[in-house]
């Protein structure tokens, strides 16, 4: 029998990677990365108007097509494999990144009566600019004792599909009623290759409070957020949603022709990046805490039954794993302080001695960094420069470093900050086990893990637990491919289920970092330290953090309005 293979498309904060594997080996032939030519929009749109306002993250559809255009024939060109072997292809994607459509499918942003107006455009998963509509949000669910609320946390997030939607609503209502439907940008891309609109039940049971067995909530919830919102379940949210590993269809000719794909290749529905990544990681089993580690983390988690958790993001049936409930939490910036502090605020002269020594800045910076011993550098950092996702659901919480002398090296600063990620996942795995879901191990994924080895022993003395590293470096792409096997079936050369899917196309790598003693115990206190200011800021007892917010937002919009004039 021939060798078949499958291509798994991750799509990222800022690029998409396409991988090709072998099926039962789960072998990376290939991989390739295509840049967004747009980015991330948080400025101007690319076709002119208006200055958008704080907390804005918009993007380009069109981008996301580009990654097939070009990453898919380039791996099928670098592995040198024959398309008629390739059974199957999958995608994954950051979440809630959702965009409105017309009644052709066709994104309004990409029409000329609605490209200058900013709700016409993709909003991305780091959109906070509904901070407002989550907030009433979770004020008339808790009112009205909706069941729904504590099966994520206790809060709603902004990131996700209703605050999001009702901001349009409430900020562009002609854009509303010229939306068809409000998509995830995975159920799009897929309805792109397909010509099928079908939504995936990961995203619509972590993003938009979709129920297996109940559903939406009722249209009583929101008609009673907003008359205008009564029927949208029914409405703008229509669509079949069906479970992870549903073949979508096969590929249509010109999608395939564009690939170099055969029109035979089944298409899998779309799922979330870090809930890719778990079988990816070969966990298929509660007990193990995933850690999705990039610009954020999401930490994923099986179990038996369904439990509620304060500040967890959901708990979704079969949400990642068929057949046991998924958890759900994460950080909503870890990666992303770091390069926040590599570009915006580190002296030019590490660069320059970083360059003499032909390493990056993040090597130099680790190398030193390595050097002291916990509580050395004197300094403890709050991790929360793009708010706080899990457990305090809250986006309007700002970063913060205490402990600062005209002494402190950049490299001190450096390492205050990659602890301060491990307390909030420390924070995150107290707040699961309280609740009786127990997390033995953890497993790192993404390109974190790859390249930070303190990282990674920090974690391991903070968290004071064991972590595994995946062997993929494309673990949520590699979890695309997975699901593409089983899309395909087993009569196509696929598996017939995840879990054998699992057993086959994932690996780890022989490393464990294993916690120190000695570390564990300074940790410990340090962390206590880390939950006084976590609790203090976080939870009410000084809002000083958003009443600067409040400010600064005063200051924006009015130079945004003299900006405009």
């Amino acid at each position: 029998m021939n060798k078949t293979y499958t291509i798994g498309v991750d799509y990222g904060t800022l690029s998409g990677r396409a991988i090709l594997v072998d099926v039962f080996s789960g072998e990376e032939l290939a991989t390739h990365t295509t840049v967004y030519p747009h980015g991330v929009i948080d400025n101007q749109l690319p076709s002119g108007g208006e200055a958008l306002g704080m907390d804005w993250a918009l993007q380009h559809p069109g981008d996301y097509i580009d990654v097939l255009r070009h990453s898919v024939p380039e791996v099928i060109r670098e592995s040198g494999v024959d398309p008629q072997h390739i059974i199957g292809i999958g995608i994954d994607f950051t979440a809630c990144t959702m965009l409105p459509v017309n009644d052709k499918g066709v994104p309004l942003c990409l029409t000329e009566e609605w490209s200058v107006h900013p709700h016409s455009w993709v909003k991305k998963w780091k959109h906070h600019a509904a901070q407002d509509e989550a907030d009433r949000l979770n004020a008339v669910a808790e009112q009205k004792g909706e069941s729904f609320l504590k099966r994520y946390g206790g809060k709603i997030s902004s990131e996700w599909m209703l605050p999001k939607v009702w901001q349009i609503l409430n900020e562009a209502p002609d854009v509303y009623e010229a939306t068809d439907r409000f998509l995830e940008a995975t159920d799009w891309v897929i309805s792109q290759m397909t010509g099928h609109i079908l939504r995936n039940s990961c995203t619509a049971g972590y993003k938009a409070i979709w129920h297996k067995q109940d559903g939406y909530p009722e249209p009583s919830f929101f008609k009673a957020l907003d008359p205008r919102l009564q029927s949208i379940a029914h409405t703008k949210l229509r669509g079949e949603v069906v479970p992870l590993g549903t073949k979508a269809g096969d590929l249509k000719w010109d999608m395939a022709d564009m690939m170099g794909l055969t029109p035979q290749t089944a298409v899998a529905v779309g799922n979330v990046d870090a809930h890719a990544a778990v079988p990816a990681s070969g966990v298929v089993s509660p007990g193990t805490m995933v850690m999705a580690m990039g610009t954020s983390i999401c930490h994923t988690l099986l179990g038996e039954e369904e439990k509620f958790v304060e500040g967890m993001c959901g708990v979704v049936e079969d949400g990642i794993i068929p057949g046991y409930y998924g958890y759900e939490a994460g950080q909503s910036a870890v990666g992303d302080i770091f390069a926040w502090y590599v570009e915006k605020a580190l002296p030019s002269y590490v660069q320059e001695k970083a360059h003499k020594q032909g390493v990056s800045v993040h090597e130099w910076l680790e190398e030193q960094a390595s050097q002291y011993a916990p509580g050395e550098t004197g300094l403890l950092a709050l991790d929360w420069w793009n708010g706080n996702r899990s457990v305090l659901v809250d986006t309007n919480v700002t970063g913060m470093i205490l402990g600062l002398t005209l002494v402190t090296q950049p490299q001190e600063i450096y390492r205050a900050l990659l602890e301060a990620t491990a307390f909030g996942t420390r924070t995150i795995i107290e707040a699961f086990e309280a609740h009786d879901i127990s997390v033995q191990e953890l497993v790192a994924c993404g390109g974190l893990p790859q390249k930070n080895h303190l990282l990674m022993q920090l974690y391991a003395d903070i968290t004071n637990r064991p972590i595994k590293i995946a062997a993929s470096t494309e673990t949520p792409a590699l979890g695309a491919a997975m699901f593409a096997a089983v899309a395909a079936g087993e009569k196509k050369g696929g598996h017939s289920s995840i879990v054998e899917a699992a057993t086959k196309m994932a690996h780890l790598k022989e490393e464990t970092y294993h916690p120190n003693p000695e570390h564990v115990r300074i940790y410990d206190d340090l962390y206590q330290e880390y939950r006084r200011l976590h609790d203090y800021f976080g939870r009410g007892t000084n809002d000083v953090m958003k009443r600067l917010k409040t400010i600064k937002e005063e200051a924006t919009d009015l130079n945004i309005k003299k900006y405009n004039e």
